[in-house]
């Protein structure tokens, strides 16, 4: 509307005042339409505001809900409860505006509607006059001359027909030329407000996340080192679900061995009926129970008075019984390998049963140390042969055993209370946290192994058993109190524990430093400039292992690590000195030139130390590596007649066809040495290695002969032994 009128116009009632007036009622009709439009999408606005504040206030509540399921945790609880308090200011904030907008509406786009409103009241009342003028005009044009009484009549009501047409015309043009400029203004003045409400909104919003802004950088990055350490977690999970997959549960209980797993059990009725049924064993008894909040069954109440037995002949596959003096339950696994876990689980539980028993001093009743003793001899024989209580695999009782070495109850990087897994190159215990660690390290620094879930050698055992956390923590943290660090305990978060193992064994802070060598040669084969290394660890012998044998010379500090470990390895050997020379960068494939190019290896050969040979191996000893002869371990294993010792370089990939410098390989030298027992081993490794090639998968006569020689070394080792007379020179 941009037409104003003009008031001498408006009273000269001419074409030009009748036209502008008719494109003013347009234009106000125009507008109050868009108006009334703008109020309608204006008050749809509004309740859609009030509908989203709604929402967004169920949303926050939601929030608040999800804070406080479970256990608190801070950081969690922490975050919630500042972005719920800021998404609730913003809301309030929002409001504000919603309210700020309906009054801007109503006080400036509702008024102008509700005078347009009126304008119209004064419109109809502008086209009645302008009719009644119209029809003064013509009725004072048409009366005759000779009537002169209507003539002055007519004339009467055309002037006031006239001047109430003027005033109605000149207030109908006034109160238009007024709407003209109300509406500029009005209009103006409600999108200034409308602007200034969003203004305010949206700066308190910025205010509002500007200070939450350092926490949120803080947060930015708590949240990326959570993702890291999740993504660690969810590692070393899928590495335990793999070990964990399709095996029974067996661990070690706080109350003693344990093994759960659903089996089938017979009823003793008369229709002999199965039933599935989850079995436990704990606390040297068999028990059982159908739900979780089920009392429990005992089927044994003491493990030592029962044994063991396979049932072949029984109609139902991978059955197997429990016999005690007062009845016996018949069970079924759901398949032959679980059924000989289950048999095994039995067994080393009666074992370890007994093995307690003979610890424990509280009085026995009449008559119960003969039963014992052959229910622990049937025990081992119940199964004809199939399974023994010291064959691998044995989990809980390769966790008893490696548990009862000082300092092996706790892990050895983080001190948590029994821990389940060891690093086998090492020989310490780590918890389950530690081992994804170590794991992550790389083989070339630790070898991670389940005490629980993994199969176990016996020389392994023996080895774990032999080294344990206090003599390598001796080594690996003999200055952490000069350097005043703190370990990490249990109760650490992942990243220290992760920063102190690294420290500890890939950049080896805490090792002794070597003193520099002055005016002293090196040990023989040394090169010039290697540091000497300082005498094996001070640590408290036990009776009969290698750390109470008698020290190595204490020429030591002339060594570099590499000869250091060369003489460890030999004639009394010395684990402990060996684990130090190794910490200190010894070169485990070591070469003596001054004897014959022998490497460690070959001297814990010599020595007949199958700890020695393991522990070398673990640790990265080619099993290959000849001398200046062309002889490996294996030669000389063959040609001292050291059984145990071929047999384990042979389970460890060793060169049957490997020839030293007079053309003979290990089988040429044992049958001429007539030493039976390596003959035969030799002989099976070649048979083996022929039905490998020819994709044949071979019986398990194998297995067993090796297993039992490798039982035998750890166990007998002098049985294995040939004597000095037997022997015949080269």
């Amino acid at each position: 509307m941009t037409v104003k009128l003009d008031f001498e116009e408006c009273l000269k009632d001419s074409p030009r005042f009748r036209a502008s007036i008719e494109l003013v009622e347009a234009e106000v009709s125009e507008l109050e339409t868009r108006l009334e439009k703008l109020l309608k999408l204006g008050n749809g606005l509004l309740e859609s505001g009030r509908h989203y504040l709604a929402a967004g206030r169920t949303f926050v509540a939601g929030i608040c809900d999800l804070a406080r399921l479970g256990p608190p945790e801070p950081m969690m609880a922490e975050c919630l409860d500042k972005f719920t308090e800021s998404l609730n200011h913003k809301l309030d904030s929002h409001a504000e505006l919603l309210d700020a907008t309906q009054h801007t509406l109503q006080q400036q786009i509702q008024t102008l509607v509700k005078g347009l409103r009126g304008f119209r009241e004064a419109r109809r009342d502008f086209w009645r006059g302008a009719e009644s003028l119209e029809a003064a005009l013509i009725h004072n044009a048409e009366v005759p001359r000779r009537r002169a009484q209507e003539a002055e009549e007519a004339g009467a009501a055309l002037k006031t027909a006239r001047a109430g047409y003027q005033g109605r015309a000149l207030d109908y043009a006034l109160q238009i030329n007024v709407i003209e400029d109300k509406r500029k203004f009005d209009i103006m003045e409600f999108v200034l407000r409308l602007v200034e409400a969003q203004a305010t909104h949206f700066q308190q919003g910025h205010e509002e996340l500007g200070r939450l802004a350092p926490y949120r950088r803080e947060l930015g990055a708590q949240l990326h080192q959570l993702v890291l350490n999740s993504a660690r977690e969810r590692r070393d999970m899928e590495q335990r679900h793999v070990l964990l997959k399709q095996k029974p549960s067996l661990k070690e209980g706080p109350s003693g061995l344990l093994m759960e797993g659903h089996l089938f059990k017979r009823a003793s009725n008369a229709f002999k009926t199965w039933s599935r049924r989850w079995f436990t064993i704990q606390s040297n008894q068999l028990v059982y129970q159908k739900k979780y909040k089920d009392p429990v069954t005992v089927v044994v109440d003491d493990l030592r008075l029962c044994t063991v037995k396979l049932c072949p002949d029984s109609e139902r596959r991978f059955c197997f019984e429990v016999v005690s003096p007062s009845k016996s339950c018949l069970l079924q696994a759901d398949s032959e390998r679980l059924l000989h876990r289950w048999v095994s689980a039995v067994q080393s539980s009666i074992a370890s049963a007994f093995s307690q028993a003979r610890l424990d001093d509280s009085p026995r009743g009449p008559g119960q140390g003969s039963g014992y003793l052959a229910a622990g001899s049937s025990a081992t024989l119940g199964c004809g042969g199939m399974a023994r209580g010291r064959e691998p695999g044995g989990g809980g009782h390769v966790a008893a055993q490696v548990q009862g070495v000082d300092g092996n109850a706790q892990c050895c990087d983080c001190r948590e209370p029994a821990p389940e897994w060891a690093s086998i190159n090492l020989g310490v215990t780590l918890c389950i946290e530690c081992s994804g660690i170590h794991r992550s390290l790389g083989v070339h620094f630790s070898k991670v192994r389940s005490l629980t879930l993994d199969s176990w050698e016996p020389e392994l055992v023996k080895l774990m058993c032999e080294l344990g956390n206090v003599v390598i923590n001796q080594i690996y943290e003999a200055r952490v109190e000069a350097l005043a660090v703190k370990k990490p305990g249990p109760s650490c978060s992942r990243q220290e524990k992760e920063a102190w193992i690294h420290a500890k064994y890939v950049e080896k802070k805490f090792l002794t430093k070597l003193p520099e060598i002055r005016g002293r040669r090196g040990g023989r084969g040394s090169p010039k400039g290697q540091p000497p290394l300082p005498p094996k660890p001070s640590v408290r012998p036990r009776p009969g292992s290698l750390r109470s044998r008698p020290p190595l010379s204490e020429d030591l500090g002339s060594l570099h690590p590499g000869a250091l470990l060369f003489r460890a390895a030999g004639h009394p050997p010395s684990l402990p000195t060996m684990a130090d020379a190794l910490a200190h960068g010894a070169d485990v494939n070591w070469v003596n030139a001054g004897q014959e190019n022998a490497t460690p290896l070959i001297q814990a050969t010599a020595a007949n130390s199958l700890l020695a040979c393991e522990f070398l191996l673990q640790n990265g000893a080619n099993v290959n590596q000849v001398d200046n002869h062309g002889r490996g371990p294996l030669h000389h294993a063959t040609i001292l007649g050291h059984t145990g010792l071929a047999c384990l370089f042979l389970k460890r990939g060793a060169d049957l066809g490997a020839r030293d410098s007079e053309g003979k390989d290990p089988l040429t030298i044992a049958m001429e040495t007539a030493n039976a027992d390596i003959v035969t081993l030799l002989r099976l490794a070649k048979m083996r290695e022929v039905e490998a090639a020819q994709g044949q998968a071979g019986d398990e006569t194998y297995l067993d002969i090796f297993r039992d020689f490798s039982l035998m070394a750890s166990d007998d080792p002098e049985k294995l032994s040939r004597r000095s007379h037997d022997l015949h020179t080269l």
